[in-house]
């Protein structure tokens, strides 16, 4: 693929503004084709910002008319998988950000589409490629932490009310609150390092999902085969000096965390810090995980990576449906 890579960004919200079009702007082979959102004025003023010629409101307009090598999918929960199809089925690639759907059937139907038509489909878990995670999946590799015993992971943020209006707020929409929005990812990327050992329980609580609402704090944990137990505690009504984000694992020789990176290793009895050191960069990990997601993206879809589809989502949303099935029945539930 020597010609540029069209790009279409479809969803016009944060992520693609603070995310994805900055990223892409400065990424050399890539072509930001057009951008869509059913809010066409904030389609326009993101165009002229990032300098995109063509804008939409219907993805089915930026698929037939704009013709995208790819398109990445930054619409509402629901939307995710009827437009992964639509996309796959015109001939484009698809980067979604996560989740890829909303049911375990809902992933099988886009996982059947992505072989049907020919295309990649990839799921936007920026996380995994993390500078710091990626030193620390280098320390487990080299066999310096030992094997994994528990993994615990927290991300707090402030969301008021007044700018959580909308599908965010709807479970038919949204399909989770808090756990989904933050927990997931924490998740995803506890199995993955993990080396997806199969979870066998799961237990959660979930305050304030009542209704058709959300909730927007909570707690999960999930337990796989091999001992492994990860703990995720995520909340939107975080009230501090800013964000809190952290993930940690304790290893049967060692330990090590992100944000900030640290590894310590028992040596002789002692305490060893094996945290490495040097210049971090001036990208935030933030940037840098997208950055880093994209040049991988556009490896799988240029042939240059063989990746295998994502079928570990199915695992990832079986446990899921479990987080919520337990929160609502008050009680473990077995997988």
């Amino acid at each position: 693929m020597n010609n540029p890579v069209r790009v279409g960004v479809v969803g016009a919200g944060a992520i693609s503004q603070v995310a994805h079009l900055p990223v892409l702007r400065k990424l050399a082979g890539v072509e930001v084709a057009a951008i869509c959102d059913n809010d066409l004025g904030k389609a326009q003023a993101l165009a002229t910002r990032y300098e995109v010629k063509d804008t939409y409101d219907d993805i089915e307009e930026v698929l037939k008319y704009a013709k995208p090598d790819a398109v990445v999918l930054c619409t509402p929960n629901h939307l995710h998988e009827i437009h992964i199809v639509a996309a796959l089925a015109a001939g484009a690639h698809v980067l979604c950000e996560r989740p890829l759907a909303l049911t375990v059937d809902g992933i099988e139907r886009v996982l059947k589409a992505s072989e049907k038509y020919g295309r990649r489909v990839m799921v936007g878990m920026n996380h995994r490629f993390r500078s710091d995670v990626q030193a620390v999946r280098g320390f487990l590799a080299g066999g310096d932490i030992g094997a994994i015993q528990a993994i615990r992971g927290g991300w707090f943020t402030f969301q008021p009310s007044r700018q959580m209006l909308g599908w965010r707020l709807r479970r038919q929409e949204a399909g989770g609150g808090a756990m989904l929005d933050l927990g997931l990812p924490l998740i995803d990327l506890g199995l993955w390092i993990a080396g997806w050992s199969a979870p066998k329980r799961v237990s959660a609580y979930l305050p304030g999902r009542t209704g058709d609402g959300v909730e927007d704090m909570g707690c999960a944990l999930i337990v796989c085969e091999n001992g492994t137990s990860i703990t995720v505690d995520v909340s939107w009504r975080h009230m501090g000096e800013g964000e809190r984000f952290w993930f940690d694992l304790a290893g049967a020789r060692g330990s090590a965390g992100i944000n900030p990176l640290r590894v310590f290793k028992e040596v002789h009895g002692s305490v060893t810090d094996l945290t490495p050191t040097g210049a971090s960069g001036r990208e935030t990990q933030f940037t840098q995980s997208y950055r880093a997601e994209w040049t991988y993206f556009l490896a799988v879809i240029r042939g240059d990576v063989n990746a295998p589809p994502p079928r570990d989502q199915l695992a990832l949303q079986r446990v899921m449906d479990a987080v919520y099935r337990s929160a609502e029945e008050g009680r473990d539930v077995l997988l």
